[in-house]
């Protein structure tokens, strides 16, 4: 069965969405993300994808408080990341009380050091974001796209062991216009052992129906639960 995984993306402390990752385009959806995360695990929802969209930008962890104190007042099992640069930073996010942390813009600029801490903390822990534009791996809080395709990307980490991914189309994000299922088939076509969680333009329960059919392991929805367009207590 798919993990259905919302989202909270910080800001200033701030729960917010972009669209297409335009900081100029954020909407503020609640200015207490406790108690957004307190309301999910309420729903029955075991995980919670955080993103701390300042320390995307400025390239240093920022809201760690905000993740220690959902993970001291719930019980949700917290993947966190941006702005993550060195194994101090990776054990600062799993001292707050996260299970596992989100790698985007170092895997793709120091892969062996994202290596290294798979090694160090254990594969279980790391959680590799492939977010993409026209296939093509996005980072530094998507302001800056690469040549590197996602096939490649993927291809580093899972010769080298690791086994957890997730895969955001940033022209799908924050648009409400269903995910990328055929670009999810794709990659678990050609990387079969991997577990995919997908991310970016889910709307409706339907469109997770379709990404377990796809064969993902999660789905992480964000502006459609923030929207009212998919209810907490249906995704029980």
């Amino acid at each position: 069965m798919i993990e259905v995984i919302p989202a909270i993306d910080l800001i200033d402390g701030k729960c917010v969405r972009l669209s297409q990752g335009n900081f100029a385009s954020g909407t503020i959806y609640s200015s207490s993300p406790l108690e957004i995360a307190q309301n999910i695990e309420a729903a029955g929802i075991k995980r919670l994808h955080i993103v701390d969209l300042d320390g995307a930008r400025q390239g240093r962890i920022v809201n760690v408080a905000t993740l220690n104190e959902i993970a001291q007042q719930t019980r949700l099992q917290i993947d966190y990341g941006g702005g993550i640069k060195t194994e101090a930073d990776v054990l600062a996010i799993l001292n707050a009380g996260a299970q596992m942390i989100n790698i985007g813009s170092i895997a793709l600029q120091e892969p062996e050091k994202v290596i290294q801490w798979a090694n160090t903390f254990g594969v279980g822990k790391i959680f590799i974001g492939a977010d993409v534009m026209d296939n093509n791996i996005a980072i530094n809080g998507w302001q800056q796209v690469t040549d590197c395709n996602i096939f490649h990307f993927i291809d580093r980490f899972y010769k080298a062991g690791l086994k957890h991914f997730f895969c955001t189309d940033i022209k799908k994000d924050g648009m409400l216009l269903g995910p990328s299922v055929q670009l999810y088939k794709d990659i678990i076509k050609a990387f079969p052992s991997i577990s995919l969680v997908a991310s970016g333009g889910i709307s409706s329960i339907n469109d997770i129906y379709e990404l377990e059919n796809a064969g993902c392991s999660g789905a992480i929805i964000g502006k459609a639960l923030y929207e009212g367009l998919i209810d907490l207590s249906a995704l029980k």
